[in-house]
C-alpha cells in the first residue's frame, strides 16, 4: 500500500526562524496531496497556534497538540481527544517550579482550555507569544487555578543549564508511567499526561480515524518530542539540526528546515 499519511511537526521542521512555511515546502505538500497522500500536523504548539499551518498545508485532517495531549478536527471542530495532566501532577509541577532556586531563572506557562495563562509578562514570554501568534492571561500563582487540569505545562528559559538540570531532577522523579516529559528544543521542558505523546497521537489518527498502519506513515521531525512518532512511523525523517540521539532513531536525515529539508525528503522519498 505504501505511504499514504505524511505527518510533520512545526516549529524546526516546516517552519524556521521565518515562523511561516516557505513556498518551496508548500509546493512540495501540494504535490504529495495531489498523489492522493494525506498530511496532518503534529506539534507541541497550542491547538489554536497550530491552526494557521494547517491551514497554510491545505490540511483536512484533524491536528495533534500539545505534543498529542490534544486531539482536533477543524472543520468540525470536534475534540476528538483531550488527556490533561492530573490535578495532583500539575500541583506537584508547580510547586516545584516556585521553589527559590527556579523562580527567577525559569517562565512558567499553563494551558486550560486552549488558553495560556502565565505567572508574568517577562521578556521570553513576550517573544513566546508573539511567536505563537495567541495572548496570555497572567495569574502570578497559577496554582489559584487548579480547580481543572491544564493540558500541558511549560517550564522556559534561555537558560539551557536550568532546563537541563530540571529535567534531571523530574525524570529521576517521575517514572514514564506517571508523567511525560520532553523537550522541543532547548529552551523548553514540557510536561503532559504520561499516557500521550505523538506516537499515541498518531497511532489513534492513523488507526481509529484512517484505518492505515504504521508503514504507511512517513513522519518527520526535529526534536525530542518527535522522538516517539518517528520511532513509530514506518518512515521517520530526523532533520539536519535535530540532536544525535533524535537522528540515531530516523531511517534518513533531511536537510535543516531554513533549507526546505522537508521538501528534500518528499523529493526523495514520495515523487
Amino acid at each position: 500500500m505504501g505511504i499514504r499519511l505524511l505527518v510533520l511537526d512545526v516549529d524546526g521542521t516546516i517552519a524556521g526562524t521565518s515562523n511561516q512555511v516557505s513556498e518551496g515546502v508548500k509546493k512540495a505538500i501540494a504535490e504529495v496531496q495531489k498523489q492522493g497522500i494525506q498530511v496532518a500536523i503534529a506539534t507541541g504548539r497550542m491547538y489554536r497556534s497550530a491552526l494557521r499551518f494547517h491551514q497554510a498545508i491545505g490540511s483536512q485532517l484533524p491536528i495533534i497538540a500539545y505534543n498529542g495531549a490534544w486531539i482536533q478536527n477543524p472543520i468540525t471542530g470536534e475534540i476528538l481527544r483531550h488527556s490533561p495532566l492530573s490535578l495532583q501532577s500539575a500541583r506537584e509541577l508547580l510547586d516545584y517550579y516556585e521553589q527559590p532556586q527556579w523562580r527567577d531563572r525559569v517562565d512558567i506557562h499553563c494551558y486550560w482550555d486552549d488558553c495560556l495563562y502565565v505567572r508574568e509578562s517577562t521578556q521570553y514570554t513576550r517573544e513566546y507569544i508573539a511567536r505563537s501568534g495567541i495572548e496570555a492571561n497572567i495569574t502570578q500563582d497559577l496554582r489559584t487555578l487548579l480547580i481543572n487540569p491544564p493540558t500541558k505545562i511549560l517550564a522556559l528559559s534561555p537558560d539551557v543549564d536550568a532546563i537541563r538540570e530540571m529535567m534531571a531532577i523530574l525524570k529521576d522523579r517521575y517514572s514514564p508511567s506517571e508523567l511525560y516529559l520532553t523537550k522541543s528544543s532547548p529552551y523548553f521542558l514540557e510536561a503532559t499526561h504520561p499516557g500521550v505523546n505523538k506516537a499515541t497521537a498518531l497511532h489513534f489518527l492513523t488507526t481509529e480515524i484512517l484505518g492505515y498502519a504504521a508503514e504507511n506513515v512517513m513522519a518527520i521531525g526535529d526534536n525530542y518530542n518527535d522522538l516517539e512518532m518517528l520511532e513509530y512511523a514506518g518512515l521517520g525523517i530526523a532533520m539536519g539540526d535535530a540532536p544525535p540521539d533524535v537522528q540515531k532513531v530516523a531511517k534518513w536525515v533531511a536537510p535543516s528546515v531554513e533549507e526546505d529539508g522537508v521538501a528534500e525528503a518528499i523529493a526523495k522519498f514520495l515523487f
